[in-house]
């Protein structure tokens, strides 16, 4: 499977400690921490669900129905999902700057994307879960995104989402 479709979002945090994201696509979702590594998101178009990031560079987002998809951190605020739509998170960058890179990141690096699964059985879930774990706590984890939740600003790359 590869890339069908790109949408940009940017994340504003809001007062009460949860994230504001809006999507290119019109979409809005709000999230928050949920316990341990989660978090727990709604969108605007009644969707919900949990996203958990699995070792380096690998995302598990549940919808409350039960639909299971896997994305995988490419860098530069890219996630590519197993349904082959690929976020570019646009606030990791900044103004001008920021439209100019994400348009590289977005367009010229896209044959370096590698797809993520469309499915993990639950021993290679838990294996990339110990791998993490054993992980000095400096490492990049590839969910920075959330590891700076109280800095809708940073450039990590992280976008888990």
């Amino acid at each position: 499977m590869s890339v069908r479709r790109q949408v940009t979002y940017s994340d504003e945090l809001l007062t009460d400690g949860t994230v504001h994201r809006r999507y290119s696509d019109g979409r809005q979702e709000w999230r928050s921490r949920g316990p341990g590594t989660t978090v727990s998101w709604r969108d605007d178009r009644g969707n919900s669900g949990i996203d958990e990031p699995l070792g380096r560079s690998m995302v598990k987002r549940v919808f409350s129905n039960g639909t299971v998809l896997y994305g995988r951190e490419s860098g530069y605020g890219r996630t590519l999902w197993s349904d082959g739509l690929l976020t570019v998170n646009r606030s990791s960058f900044g103004g001008r700057l920021g439209a100019i890179l994400a348009a590289v990141a977005g367009g010229a690096l896209l044959g370096g994307l590698i797809m993520p699964p469309d499915f993990m059985s639950a021993a290679e879930e838990d294996e990339l879960r110990r791998q993490a774990a054993t992980q000095p706590s400096g490492s990049d984890s590839g969910s920075d995104d959330y590891g700076s939740w109280g800095d809708d600003s940073d450039d990590d790359g992280g976008d888990f989402g």
